[in-house]
């Protein structure tokens, strides 16, 4: 089994219904027909972005479906299905791919962290591995977050594994990332989980990323892949410029609630988070139009 990861990816959001607090299928749907007129590689459903800790298994299927629905032909579709024990996780690696995903990234088990040691970690992805349908993907979960920090030797010694295909590293440090490229045999993909450090990383060795702030900056996050790809170093490097301050400011600022109120502003279906998450803040949306302003991006609004 093989995924292809070159290129941007996008993290997706979960818009919820206003009122119900159900997952707004409608407004899913729409987002993901406009991100794909734009030349990112795929999507990731129930990932961090996606809200996927406050989702039940009903919700995710549904999600994970309506992508496979809407997704154009030669885009890839990746499912977020880490859970704290190896064998839940098995079953819904097991069951995203029944219901069409093409990969699945899969999170450190971290509620019992001290307990992770190295041959935990590597036992449980190897049992994960063995028993998945689909290639899995490593996913090293921003430090911020309640998570752990794979050891570099860990990660070189799970890339040797046929159904490991590579490692979204969401730490945002280049000089790790790097680390990562070079330790790890050739044909494993190491893919950016940063906005601010997706050209980085492509200069490094990682062969794309899964950004968020792609998610209201599509267009422009999936042009760096491209432009690098093509050979159009300069090109890449000032868009870069101006996703980075986008990314800081926005994705690592203010986090999932923020998102969503730079794509209610692009147009897209935003909306509030799903409790207990709060909604940003007045005050705290007038600096995002700010940011967005400054970032170029109001002018390329979604119709």
């Amino acid at each position: 089994m093989t995924i292809d990861l070159k290129g941007t990816f996008l993290p997706i959001t979960t818009p919820f219904d206003p009122v119900t607090g159900d997952v707004d299928m409608e407004g899913f749907r729409a987002n993901l027909r406009a991100w794909f007129t734009h030349p990112i590689r795929g999507v990731l459903v129930a990932g961090s972005t996606g809200e996927a800790v406050y989702l039940d298994d009903v919700e995710s299927t549904a999600l994970l479906q309506a992508t496979r629905e809407e997704i154009p032909a030669g885009r890839v579709i990746l499912m977020g299905t880490g859970a704290e024990s190896t064998r839940a996780t098995i079953k819904k690696t097991k069951k995203a791919a029944d219901a069409g995903a093409d990969a699945v990234l899969v999170k450190p088990p971290a509620y019992y962290k001290a307990g992770m040691t190295p041959e935990a970690l590597l036992r449980h992805y190897r049992a994960v591995a063995d028993a998945s349908p689909v290639p899995v993907i490593i996913y090293q979960v921003p430090l911020r977050l309640s998570t752990l920090e794979f050891p570099t030797a860990v990660v070189a010694e799970l890339a040797a594994h046929p159904n490991i295909a590579g490692l979204k590293d969401s730490r945002g440090d280049l000089a790790k990332l790097g680390e990562l490229v070079q330790a790890c045999p050739a044909g494993f993909q190491v893919v950016a989980g940063a906005g601010s450090v997706l050209l980085g990383g492509l200069e490094l060795g990682a062969v794309g990323g899964i950004v968020a702030v792609g998610l209201f900056a599509a267009a422009e996050c999936a042009e760096i892949s491209v432009a690098f790809y093509e050979g159009r170093k300069a090109d890449a490097a000032r868009l870069q410029e101006r996703m980075t301050p986008l990314h800081t400011g926005v994705v690592g600022g203010t986090g999932v609630p923020g998102i969503k109120v730079a794509m209610d502003m692009v147009g897209l279906r935003g909306g509030d988070p799903r409790p207990p998450l709060l909604p940003v803040p007045q005050a705290r949306r007038d600096e995002i139009r700010g940011m967005l302003e400054a970032g170029g991006m109001l002018k390329t609004a979604v119709a």
